[in-house]
């Protein structure tokens, strides 16, 4: 059988002070539970370990303590009376926060009984709270502070570590990659720093390449994880010594594995294609043709062969690696583009009064449909089908059909490669152009980095690669002629 314990009576309420009515359970003014506090404890509360000076006896007994009081130990001294807290100043019409206080501002004692020194002036406290430092090109070093012999108190002063007699970080040995963030832990395998664990960017977030009259920036973006998209960039020597200008742009297929891969195997197979037949004197069109077939079987390759079976048809039902591919040949006065995907290359003349062109059709959802007649290039892009695309390399694409063309242009201009990262943000022609800074064909690196920083400023949704070739004809061109298969 249990046993319950009365609780004594209460002289106040601890939830709002009010004296409660004799045999209440419940305070009348706050509702408290008058029947939860809990009982006076019977042993003595933890006290901090100071020594206070020793006080003299008291002359009279300590007052009567309400019984839910814990024991106070005995007062060294008199209770001092109430602090006069100074009035705060009204706030005005924009709501100005009154001035705060600090703790200093006010009389008060030590634990001894003793008055507290005065706060010191403004000069000084601020030279406390922030103590000598020298700058140098390494380090904020401090200076070591002294340490204070104890007080009255019982408190111990202790003194803060010299950072001079630290051991230094240690700095990466010779041949091992540094931490961009910290600037001395090396980085893993992994690519993270061993010493401040910040993860290291890698290579392909961005890259540059300026290669004489030809150049070409790649960036991650803003909302991807990696950078899928890759490049290249040559030049070379046709037979009769005149030279030749190469620029490929490939874009991983996002939802196929390890579309990273794809991108870079088409990029470095099509232009090793092409500088090896150029020199040969292949003509540039069919080169182009033969450098989008030798990046196809680069894409094919890294597909995983299923179990049983080696042929063709067991790859369509799998998820393989894939991309797309756009390039450009400056050669003989041609200029010749090769795509198979919805990466474009763009002409925008070098006098801005001349109009500018897309110089490729897309394998994608809504050029079909544009091609087909079934709707307008308005409607097509507009449904959510339009980016899909049609075309590809990879070794689950039913049929490769490389596109290419030719071109002779009658004036300078600059031809514009790119993945759709970037004509995302300047679909037509028209905007693009406006995109292109006007002195591309001078600079064209600076060119790229524009149109690159561009796509960043319009969302930056996808990668974003783009190539730029000055395509440059004397004055006395006789026309312009053009090819497409």
């Amino acid at each position: 059988m249990s046993e319950s314990h009365q609780q004594p009576a209460l002289a106040r309420c601890p939830g709002c002070e009010e004296p409660p009515a004799s045999g209440d359970l419940y305070c009348g003014a706050c509702g408290y539970d008058l029947s939860a506090v809990p009982a006076r404890p019977d042993d003595r509360p933890t006290l901090a370990i100071t020594v206070p000076p020793a006080a003299p006896p008291a002359p009279a007994p300590a007052p009567a303590v309400p019984p839910t009081a814990p024991p106070v130990p005995d007062a060294p001294a008199p209770p001092a009376p109430a602090v006069q807290w100074p009035a705060a100043s009204e706030t005005d019409s924009s709501d100005v926060p009154v001035p705060v206080h600090r703790a200093t501002d006010l009389p008060g004692t030590d634990s001894g009984g003793k008055p507290l020194p005065a706060s010191p002036p403004a000069h000084l406290d601020a030279q406390a709270a922030s103590p000598p430092v020298r700058h140098d090109d390494r380090a904020v070093v401090a200076e070591p502070a002294t340490a204070e012999p104890p007080g009255d108190s019982g408190d111990f002063a202790l003194a803060a570590p010299d950072p001079r007699t630290a051991e230094p970080t240690p700095t990466p040995a010779a041949g091992t990659k540094a931490c961009v963030a910290c600037r001395s832990g090396r980085v893993d395998p992994d690519g993270y720093c061993e010493n401040c664990g910040h993860a290291q960017p890698r290579e392909r977030d961005h890259m540059e390449q300026e290669l004489g009259s030809v150049a070409a920036v790649s960036d991650r973006g803003l909302r991807h994880h990696r950078n899928e998209d890759s490049f290249a960039v040559s030049s070379t020597a046709l037979p009769d010594g005149s030279p030749a200008v190469v620029a490929i742009v490939c874009d991983g297929v996002s939802s196929a594995s390890r579309p990273d891969e794809a991108s870079a195997a088409a990029a470095v197979a099509a232009n090793e294609a092409l500088l090896e037949s150029l020199p040969r004197g292949t003509h540039p069109q069919q080169a182009m043709h033969e450098a989008i077939v030798a990046a196809s079987e680069a894409v094919n390759a890294l597909a995983q062969d299923p179990p049983g079976s080696a042929e063709p048809e067991a790859h369509r039902h799998q998820n393989a690696p894939a991309c797309t591919l756009v390039g450009a040949i400056m050669a003989g006065g041609l200029l010749v583009v090769g795509w198979v995907g919805d990466s474009r290359v763009y002409w925008v003349p070098d006098d801005r009064t001349g109009p500018p062109a897309r110089l490729t059709e897309d394998d994608s959802w809504a050029a079909q449909m544009v091609a087909a007649g079934l709707m307008n290039e308005a409607e097509a892009y507009a449904d959510e089908r339009a980016h899909a695309i049609t075309g590809w390399l990879g070794a689950d694409s039913y049929e490769l059909e490389p596109h290419t063309a030719s071109f002779k242009p009658d004036r300078p201009g600059l031809v514009v490669v790119c993945t759709d990262g970037l004509w995302n943000y300047a679909e037509s022609a028209e905007e693009m152009a406006a995109a292109v800074p006007p002195e591309a064909h001078r600079r064209p690196l600076h060119g790229a980095q524009v149109l690159v920083g561009h796509a960043l400023d319009g969302g930056g949704h996808d990668n974003v690669t783009v190539a730029l070739l000055p395509f440059a004809v004397e004055p006395q061109g006789a026309g312009s002629a053009c090819t497409t298969v």
